[in-house]
C-alpha cells in the first residue's frame, strides 16, 4: 500500500532532474556541440555526436550529487559483484555497433551492498566520455526504497547527524512518562532527560560508527575502500 501512495525512487530520473537544472545554464553559456568536442577530445570511448541522446550525458558533479543525496557508490565495473544481465550486454553491443567501436573502463552506480553481494537494486551502468563526462548505457534491476533520500540525510555531513540525534532525542523525551524518574517533574528534569536521551544515543550512533568502519556520504561515494 505504501508503494502506490509513494512510488520507489528510480535513480535515473533523479539523475536527470540533477541534469536538467545544470544544463539551464550550460546551454546558455556553453552550446552543446562546443561541449561535446571538448569532451571527446580526451575521451578514450569514440562515439558519434549524432547518435548519442544527450539526455544520457551526466558530468562527474552531477553523479557526484545524486550518490551523496542517496548514499550510492560510483566505482569501476569490476568491484561490482553481480553479474551484467543480458539486457546490459544487449545495450554494451548496441551502443559499439551504432559507435563502430569497443567501449572499455565501465562504471557502476549503486548502493554499496551491491559491491559487496549479488543484488539487484537499481544499478546504472555508464562509461567514460573524457573531460569528467559519463554515458549512461543502462539500468536494470529494482528501483529505490522512496524514503531513501530522507533516510540518508543524516549521513551528508556531522551537522546533519547531530540535528537528527537531538531531534530524535527530543521526541523520544516528549513521549517518555516523566513521572517515571522524578515524583515532581520541571523543566529541569526534563531538560536533564533530553540530555541522558541525547548521550546515550550519540554514545550508540559513535560506537556503531567506528566500529564498522561508517563515513559520511561524501566520503564514500567513490571510494572502493571504505566498506560502509
Amino acid at each position: 500500500m505504501m508503494l502506490k501512495i509513494f512510488p520507489q525512487t528510480n535513480i535515473e530520473i533523479a539523475l536527470e532532474k540533477t541534469q536538467n537544472k545544470a544544463n539551464i545554464k550550460s546551454k546558455q553559456d556553453y552550446p552543446l556541440d562546443s561541449i561535446f568536442s571538448e569532451v571527446t577530445s580526451k575521451s578514450q570511448n569514440n562515439f558519434v555526436f549524432d547518435l548519442l541522446e544527450t539526455n544520457k550525458i551526466f558530468h562527474i558533479n552531477q553523479i557526484k550529487d545524486v550518490c551523496i543525496d542517496y548514499r550510492l557508490r560510483f566505482l569501476d565495473l569490476k568491484y561490482f559483484k553481480g553479474d551484467l544481465p543480458e539486457s546490459a550486454e544487449n545495450a554494451i553491443k548496441q551502443l559499439e555497433r551504432s559507435h563502430d567501436t569497443v567501449l572499455t573502463d565501465f562504471k557502476i552506480m549503486a548502493p554499496s551492498i551491491l559491491f559487496r553481494l549479488a543484488k539487484q537494486d537499481d544499478p546504472l551502468l555508464f562509461v567514460p566520455m573524457g573531460n569528467e563526462y559519463y554515458y549512461l548505457v543502462h539500468k536494470w534491476g529494482n528501483d529505490l526504497h522512496p524514503f531513501r533520500k530522507l533516510f540518508m540525510w543524516p549521513f551528508r555531513n556531522i551537522w546533519n547527524l547531530l540535528l537528527t540525534l537531538l531531534g530524535v532525542s527530543w521526541i523520544i523525551t516528549a513521549f517518555t512518562p516523566m513521572a517515571i524518574f522524578t515524583k515532581s517533574p520541571d523543566a529541569t528534569s526534563y531538560w536533564m532527560l533530553f540530555f541522558f536521551m541525547f548521550k546515550a544515543l550519540a554514545s550508540i550512533v559513535l560506537f556503531y560508527g567506528f566500529a564498522l568502519g561508517k563515513n559520511f556520504n561524501p566520503a564514500i561515494w567513490n571510494n572502493k575502500y571504505n566498506k560502509s
